[in-house]
């Protein structure tokens, strides 16, 4: 793939200020054009082949993600595992260029993840925070997601949309969506007036940046055009005790489908795997 278009993501200083302030950025670009397209063929080619189910990485985010029954919001963690080709990318490249300017030098790429809502019946996601479905954080976890929509992000469509300050404040009481642990999403239920938010439409290739405190949402997908989405997630080194971590008694009480896949896939051997992939990201990060 021969890729002629570069892209600069030198923040200036009033961005990062803007960033600190209200816990969120947007960018008009950060992939080149001719990446995107890339980037939406190996995108739609690994939700087609539902990679990852068998380990608990393909799951429905919103419902109760039953075999055989349409997703509402299907979701891949660590795309990057089924297509390696994923890992050179310009948009991964400029990514952590950008985090480390606004969370320092020693930012690491932790995680990424890949969101889909279908056409016409792709669900919101709730009101949250990510940092509610961190189990094992000491406090003073810092954390951000740049989130890339592989065509354009509108609000008919879903993309995200901010309550701007959240990212100063404390992790929100969250719960299941309507009270059932069988979903892996979580509801922020208290302490913000979505009347505050603000939407953030992007056209393909641009992004927006959040803090892991920041509380955002996404609406439906009302148009003719599945909406994907693309993310990649930096952190820095953890400082401090994980066992003085706030305990999140959401997260104990979760029952999903997809907990059950990767405990079995686990037992099957796939612990090896998990051990092996762990390594290698931890080398990386160190090598770079």
């Amino acid at each position: 793939m021969a890729i002629i278009t570069s892209v600069d993501v030198t923040l200036t200083a009033e961005q990062i200020a803007f960033f600190r302030e209200h816990g969120y950025l947007r960018l008009e670009c950060i992939c080149p054009p001719e990446e995107v397209d890339f980037l939406r063929e190996v995108y739609d080619r690994l939700f087609a082949e539902k990679v990852g189910r068998e380990q608990g990485a393909q799951f429905d985010m919103v419902g109760l993600d039953e075999e055989g029954k349409p997703q509402a919001s299907p979701q891949i963690i660590n795309p990057v595992f089924f297509a390696p080709e994923l890992k050179n990318s310009i948009f991964r490249s400029n990514a952590l260029a950008v985090a480390r300017q606004l969370l320092g030098p020693e930012t690491f790429w932790s995680f990424e993840h890949a969101i889909l809502k279908p056409a016409g019946i792709g669900a919101p996601t709730p009101w949250h925070q990510d940092e509610a479905f961190r189990r094992d954080h000491p406090p003073g976890y810092r954390e951000i997601s740049i989130w890339m929509p592989l065509q354009v992000a509108t609000e008919e469509n879903g993309c995200l949309e901010f309550i701007p300050g959240t990212n100063r404040g404390l992790v929100l009481p969250h719960a299941s969506p309507g009270g059932d642990p069988r979903v892996h999403a979580l509801e922020c239920v208290s302490g913000f007036d979505p009347a505050d938010a603000v939407a953030c439409p992007l056209p393909p290739g641009g992004c927006t940046i959040h803090h892991c405190r920041t509380l955002h949402h996404a609406g439906p997908n009302r148009s003719a055009i599945p909406r994907r989405a693309y993310i990649q997630g930096f952190e820095l080194p953890m400082e401090g005790n994980p066992k003085l971590s706030p305990e999140f008694t959401w997260n104990a009480e979760k029952q999903t489908t997809n907990q059950l896949r990767k405990r079995a896939w686990r037992r099957r051997g796939g612990v090896l795997t998990e051990i092996a992939r762990k390594l290698h990201a931890r080398w990386t990060r160190l090598t770079r």
